[in-house]
């Protein structure tokens, strides 16, 4: 409880933590602008068109801002001390390489889990607010058949914030783990989605983005990403996003000097 205590004190105390998560709550802003730019372009279109309009669940759209917002904010949280030499007082006090680890990962994705809800079930409640029953009521359903898939969405913004400390880790660099991260939420799936069939399904099918709706079961029709996982397939490949970098970070660290 030292060790957790100590890296909570750590984490509030910096500036660039209450901006870096300001920034990711900031999601519900934009899935709100998008709302009323949404509904805007609804209410100008004429009948015909409203009954063939769609709209994409907006909270999987800015779903990627506290995602990288939080990525970012578990990257810093051990490359910050490791390019200040703070690391080696740390490890001074806590010379099991394991607990602070385990205390850093706690708190970063506490924080991420805290900010993923706020941002995602946010953007919901409001964008449900704007477009009430338009789009073929697409935001007017039971809250009950959306929650499953709600759920799944932010917990994927924690697993964001252990992979950027894991990557942090293994790395000792912030611009190598936040470029992976990067190449993760935006490069990597706009070039799966150009790769020929079938490896465009099966790739875009092990994506962070695709499985939130496979832990569902929802078949995905109009994504970069594929839907081949069923759902504990889907559900283990979450955890390995952020389980496999912590562990291999955990085992070099044991083996090299700070």
């Amino acid at each position: 409880m030292g060790v957790l205590s100590s890296e909570w004190i750590k984490l509030r105390s910096v500036r660039s933590t209450h901006l870096i998560l300001a920034l990711g709550v900031s999601a519900v802003l934009l899935g709100y602008a998008l709302a009323m730019m949404a509904a805007g372009m609804y209410d100008d279109a004429p009948p015909e068109q409203r009954l063939s309009a769609r709209i994409a669940d907006l909270e999987e759209v800015v779903v990627i801002v506290p995602q990288l917002c939080i990525g970012i904010l578990g990257t810093l949280a051990i490359t910050s001390e490791y390019a200040s030499g703070m690391i080696r007082t740390s490890l001074t006090i806590v010379p099991r390489r394991w607990p602070m680890l385990a205390a850093k990962s706690t708190v970063v994705g506490a924080l991420g889990l805290i900010t993923g809800a706020t941002a995602v079930f946010g953007t919901y409640a409001v964008t449900r607010w704007v477009l009430g029953d338009r789009f073929s009521g697409a935001y007017s359903g039971a809250f009950a058949d959306r929650l499953p898939l709600l759920i799944a969405i932010s917990v994927s913004v924690p697993v964001f914030a252990l992979l950027g400390l894991g990557l942090g880790a293994l790395l000792r660099s912030s611009a190598g783990a936040i470029a992976i991260i990067v190449g993760l939420v935006y490069v990597i799936p706009m070039i799966i989605g150009n790769i020929p069939e079938p490896w465009s399904e099966r790739l875009g099918s092990v994506m962070i983005g695709a499985l939130p709706r496979e832990i569902t079961g929802d078949t995905i029709t109009t994504s970069v990403y594929g839907s081949l996982l069923p759902p504990a397939v889907a559900a283990a490949v979450l955890v390995a996003y952020a389980a496999l970098p912590l562990l291999a970070a955990a085992w070099l660290m044991r083996r090299r000097n700070a």
